[in-house]
Order: structure tokens, then C-alpha cells, then sequence
């Protein structure tokens, strides 16, 4: 791993595995790391943008590595404010790059944003070629939008699962304890999953790629020794919404 280069108070950039780095920004008041990945490759890459005010943050920790205006992809794996915050002036500063997602994920949601002529959506099993990383898609409805999806990088056997494994608190770029049992109380708590089979299903299938690395969203990358111990603690223990809206409860429907 590279040594770590600070961009703001809260800001760091470190290579995980391969060409493929984690830029991390600590956010207090959600109690959680809010990470993008930059694969720098032939054709560069950038998973998430993050969040409409940290631009500058990750828009300066690319350029530690290469030149934005670079960029030849944008993957948003799925279509929320802190995996496309910044995704407009990302692409007007890259004049050749393209948006990715889901299949799904682009019809509902390019052309209202005026993304359309510059988007492709992916179906389930396609791949995508970067140089010597290969980004095969994987689409998961509900987990936890319905135009959800992760990304699986062939060569170094990575898998971007967005907000599944999430680690509350401020992660280090690499995690080796178990924080399932937190993963868990989060997810309670914030109500980000309407039930858990989608999830489920989704782990047993990612699991059969066995992945070298896991590199969530929110929290720190882990090897796939961590893998069994997440996937299990999610398939033997409820976290689905139960009337808790990031930590507020929300009133039952009056019986009819």
C-alpha cells in the first residue's frame, strides 16, 4: 500500500491492490467514510463521485494519480446523492468520458438529467475492459435501490458492493477485525434494506466469484478471509427496515 496523501482535514487517497485506489472522506455527522475508487488503468476509471461538496476533495486526489480530465468512465452503482454528487462537473471536465450503471439505473435516470448521449447501461454478465483491469457487471435489484448493481474487476479479484458491508465509524483503508455486529446495529438503524432476501441472494451470488478484496462504499477494503464472516452475520441475523429511518422512527400505518 502506498503512503497515504491527505487532500483536506478529512480527505486521503491509498492504492488498496493494484492500480485500484480508495479516496476517502470522513463525514461526522453520518457517522460514516464516504469512499470512491479510482481505477487507473488505460482507460481510467472512477466508481462513485461522492458527494456534491466534496468535488474539490476527490477531484484533487485523482490528480495525485493522473489527470481528471482523463476519465473515461464514470460507474454510479446505483443513482443516490453521494454515488453521483459530483457526477455533472466530473464528466464536463472529462470531455471523452462516459456514465455507467445499471441497465435500469441509466433508463430511469440519464435522460432526466440530461446524461443520455454520454451513458451506457450494463446488463448482468457484461464486461467492460480498462487495460488490464476488466470490469464484470453485476446487477442487483434492490440492494438497496432497484437500479442497484456491483462491479466485480476480474485481475485483481475485487468486488465493489456500494453499500453492502458497510462499516460505520472512521475505517482505515484496510479493515481486519470483524465489525459485522456494527454493520448490523447500522443497518437497523438507518433502514436502507426493505427486506433482506434481495441481499441474500445477492451475497451467494458474489460469494461464487470468490473475491480476493471487498471494497464498500462506506468503511474499509477487506480480504477475503473477512468475506465468510460479513456474509454469514448477514444471512443468520434480521437488518432489515423495521420503522427506523437513519435512527428516527417512523409511526406504523393505523390498522385498517
Amino acid at each position: 500500500m502506498m503512503t497515504p496523501v491527505m487532500n483536506s482535514a478529512s480527505t486521503r487517497l491509498d492504492e488498496i491492490v493494484d492500480g485500484i485506489y480508495r479516496i476517502s472522506t470522513w463525514q461526522e455527522p453520518y457517522g460514516i467514510t464516504f469512499n470512491q475508487f479510482l481505477i487507473a488503468d488505460e482507460r481510467p476509471a472512477l466508481i462513485h463521485t461522492g458527494m456534491h461538496h466534496l468535488y474539490d476533495d476527490v477531484r484533487n486526489a485523482i490528480g495525485e494519480v493522473l489527470d481528471p480530465a482523463t476519465l473515461s468512465r464514470i460507474i454510479l452503482l446505483h443513482w443516490e446523492g453521494d454515488e453521483n454528487g459530483g457526477m455533472e462537473r466530473f464528466m464536463k471536465a472529462a470531455p471523452q468520458c462516459e456514465l455507467g450503471g445499471s441497465l435500469l439505473s441509466i433508463q430511469l435516470n440519464a435522460a432526466g438529467f440530461g446524461m443520455a448521449e454520454r451513458a451506457h447501461g450494463f446488463r448482468d454478465g457484461e464486461t467492460l475492459v480498462l487495460g488490464k483491469h476488466t470490469l464484470q457487471f453485476i446487477e442487483t435489484p434492490h440492494v438497496h435501490h432497484w437500479d442497484s448493481m456491483m462491479i466485480f474487476e476480474q485481475t485483481t479479484r475485487s468486488l465493489f458492493p456500494s453499500d453492502l458491508f458497510i462499516q460505520p465509524a472512521d475505517q482505515p483503508p484496510i479493515v481486519t477485525e470483524d465489525l459485522s455486529v456494527p454493520m448490523l446495529d447500522l443497518y437497523r438503524a438507518a433502514g436502507i434494506f426493505a427486506h433482506e432476501s434481495p441481499v441474500r441472494d445477492a451475497i451467494d451470488r458474489v460469494q461464487k466469484l470468490s473475491p480476493a478484496w471487498v471494497h464498500p462504499m462506506h468503511g474499509g477494503s477487506f480480504q477475503a478471509d473477512r468475506f465468510d464472516t460479513y456474509a454469514r452475520a448477514l444471512r443468520e441475523n434480521e437488518f432489515a427496515y423495521r420503522g427506523m429511518l437513519l435512527g428516527r422512527e417512523v409511526a406504523a400505518a393505523a390498522p385498517m
